[in-house]
């Protein structure tokens, strides 16, 4: 099976969330369910169906993460010489060319990726065009509104 990137950062987070479900969130459906059992007819027990429902939600997710974990290729930017080249991980500081307006990004994996935050994924068009430019470099992106030309002002291993 093909490795999937990650940054430290992200397989810290699923790494958590696997925590919770295993450790709380399995504890309480499991709590809610023979609560729900005691009230009676299973036929007819919304409480118990939707308990259940939930417990099936919880171990799905379980079962993904459990799965996204072990295909993770975890990647440490900050353990790594910083090169000026934009490489997975990197934080990138980019200026448009045409408004001048400047944009940070992390480059980081599929499920890391949240543009409000400022980490777009690695097989994002932005993303692609930044990968091995250096400083300096100018990138044209095709977007939507047409092709937008950045300038890369800054890359950094944070």
């Amino acid at each position: 099976m093909q490795k999937i990137p990650m940054t430290k950062q992200g397989a810290e987070q699923l790494q958590a969330e696997l925590d919770r479900l295993k450790k709380v969130d399995r504890r309480e459906i499991i709590e809610a369910i023979a609560e729900a059992r005691a009230h009676g007819d299973l036929k007819e027990n919304a409480e118990y169906h939707a308990a259940k429902e939930k417990q099936s939600f919880i171990e799905g997710r379980i079962a993904e993460i459990e799965g996204k974990i072990a295909n993770a290729q975890v990647i440490d930017i900050s353990a790594m010489p910083n090169s000026g080249k934009a490489v997975f991980g990197a934080t990138v500081d980019l200026i448009n060319e045409d408004t001048g307006e400047k944009v940070v990004y992390q480059i980081v994996g599929e499920d890391e990726a949240d543009l409000k935050d400022g980490k777009i994924s690695v097989t994002s068009p932005i993303a692609r065009a930044i990968i091995g430019k250096q400083e300096g470099d100018v990138i044209d992106v095709t977007t939507p509104a047409g092709v937008v030309a950045y300038e890369i002002e800054k890359v950094a291993y944070v």
